[in-house]
């Protein structure tokens, strides 16, 4: 086996994977990363310019290609061949893993919305979940440094639920569509203020990477650099050093200790010869993915570690939350036959609906905690598969129909917190194993009352906005347990190696290191104590920023 040079390990290449060695490489430490899925390269590998009608099944998702054909997850999803999991009765759990460097920063949807004030310290102000052990206040010039690295673009909205990034950090957004001013003065008419999306992507070009031209979408993967993915910024930068040298291919199965309950390596199988390595280490980061990074330490067990490696607080697989998710839309009357032009855009929406119940919450006039956002879903799109619109006939008298209502259908996806419950988390089946011998994850899920409580709430305000539009409805609004989403489709889990301020009920401190073993950080959405109603990867990146420049703090004093 070829000899590595390096002070520090990390396994996985995602949000914070590839933060953290980014950020220590710029520091002067030698980096290894094992990265579980293939290598890949999105300046040659993105289908640019490609359509649905050049696509099988005009692009359309199925088992393999779970968001299409052109989907930028080259080999993952929530069905990996050879990597099952298992859920316990009555529960209903898709775990997405991206099998690839750059894991779902290849594909995610970019929205990149700080954490609030509100969002850090949910427990001191409603008694429920768990406070962060630090405040926004600590945060705040980190997203600075953060959203000017990655490229953020939006605008300061002033709004309680979407704090200030200094000023010139943020990048120009791009001009709301038709249908999102129209859902704007909706909602403005019911006391509810829309803003421009902050996301991670390009507009005014950055170091090598170019501005967005709106060419293709997102999820395809951006080969010119402007949908930020670490393939394509973080990862090459670190690679400029010359202090980070990458092992594809590399599925990590457990963390090893000495005869004193030390760590001193990892081992992790090559996928190409199945054959188990393992690499001494001075210093491992854990930044798999929540629950994949929680499955190695739970699978870390030995005769000093019983319950599995940094899990004297027995929290390690516990406290995961997802965010909350539901759909609904409408056709807009106003809308239809309007001139066809291209409303491309960014992919995603310009404009949202933040969350706007904070003072609700003081004045008790809501019956859940917490909060949601509306991502809103318009305009003149590419057609797949599917037409909407009330379609009936054939012929030319469809295609009319199908005309007329192209560009008219307005859908809100509502976004929302969850609070841990004691129904969800994962331990390891031990009657299962993977192709490559490691023991599976079994999931447990139930959604609680706060969830249902919300969802039924965002549809109703959906119902509300919409009609104002001019939508006409006939059918009774879905039941909340109906509608809800599947743990896990959202793609946003998180907790499951919480961070917090007493080792008691905490698997790390503020920094990510875990208060079981000093030489051991986790740097993945694991160490979040809440899953605010926002996309995680900006806090993810955030927090790695933030935690490993401590870490190089700490190797430059020989503290660890």
């Amino acid at each position: 086996m070829a000899t590595f040079d390096y002070q520090v390990i990390i396994v996985g290449s995602g949000a914070g994977g590839a933060m953290a060695a980014y950020t220590l490489t710029k520091q002067g430490y030698k980096v290894l990363m094992l990265e579980a899925g293939r290598d890949y390269n999105p300046k040659t590998e993105t289908p640019m310019f490609k359509t649905n009608a050049q696509a099988p099944l005009m692009g359309s998702g199925n088992v393999d290609k779970d968001f299409g054909f052109y989907d930028a997850t080259v080999d993952g999803g929530w069905t990996v061949p050879g990597e099952p999991y298992t859920t316990g009765e009555g529960s209903d759990f898709l775990w997405w893993r991206s099998r690839m460097l750059g894991g779902r920063t290849n594909h995610w949807g970019r929205y990149a919305l700080r954490f609030s004030p509100h969002d850090f310290k949910g427990f001191t102000r409603d008694g429920l979940g768990a406070d962060w052990p630090f405040e926004y206040e600590e945060l705040a010039p980190w997203y600075d440094k953060t959203e000017e690295l990655v490229g953020i673009c939006g605008t300061n909205t002033g709004l309680d639920d979407m704090p200030d990034s200094a000023e010139g950090i943020l990048q120009p957004p791009p001009k709301p569509r038709i249908p999102e001013l129209l859902v704007s003065a909706a909602a403005k008419k019911l006391g509810i203020a829309t803003a421009p999306m902050h996301r991670a992507v390009l507009t005014r070009p950055k170091d090598d990477r170019q501005a967005c031209f709106y060419a293709t979408p997102c999820g395809h993967g951006c080969s010119i650099g402007a949908a930020f993915q670490t393939t394509t910024s973080l990862i090459p930068m670190a690679k400029a050093t010359g202090l980070l040298t990458v092992i594809t291919n590399a599925m990590a199965k457990e963390v090893n200790v000495d005869e004193h309950g030390k760590v001193n390596a990892i081992t992790y199988i090559d996928k190409m010869t199945k054959q188990s390595h393992s690499l001494e280490a001075k210093v491992i980061i854990l930044a798999a993915s929540a629950c994949e990074s929680a499955r190695i330490l739970l699978n870390s067990k030995s005769e000093h570690h019983p319950n599995g490696l940094a899990n004297s607080s027995g929290h390690v697989g516990k406290n995961i939350m997802d965010s909350t998710g539901v759909g609904y839309g409408a056709l807009i009357p106003a809308l239809a036959g309007r001139p066809k032009y291209n409303e491309d855009g960014h992919t995603a929406n310009h404009l949202f609906i933040p969350w706007w119940g904070h003072q609700l919450h003081k004045e008790k006039l809501l019956d859940f905690p917490r909060g949601y956002h509306f991502e809103i879903g318009s305009g003149f799109r590419a057609p797949g598969a599917g037409v909407s619109g009330n379609l009936d006939g054939y012929g030319q008298p469809l295609k009319n129909i199908a005309k007329q209502a192209y560009g008219s259908y307005v859908s809100l996806s509502l976004r929302g917190e969850m609070l841990p419950n004691e129904h969800c988390y994962m331990e390891i089946d031990q009657n299962v194993k993977d192709q490559w011998g490691i023991p599976v994850v079994k999931f447990h899920w139930q959604w609680s009352e706060h969830e249902l409580k919300q969802v039924e709430h965002g549809l109703k305000t959906a119902r509300r906005i919409l009609e104002t539009m001019g939508a006409s409805f006939t059918k009774p609004l879905p039941k909340a347990e109906d509608a809800i989403l599947k743990g896990g489709q959202i793609i946003h889990e998180v907790g499951s190696t919480r961070m917090g301020d007493s080792s008691k009920n905490s698997v790390t401190n503020q920094w990510g290191q875990t208060w079981d073993c000093k030489n051991v950080f986790v740097m993945d959405a694991g160490v979040f104590a809440s899953n605010p109603h926002k996309n995680c990867t900006l806090t993810i990146m955030t927090l790695a920023m933030r935690n490993a420049t401590w870490l190089a703090s700490q190797l430059d004093k020989g503290a660890l």
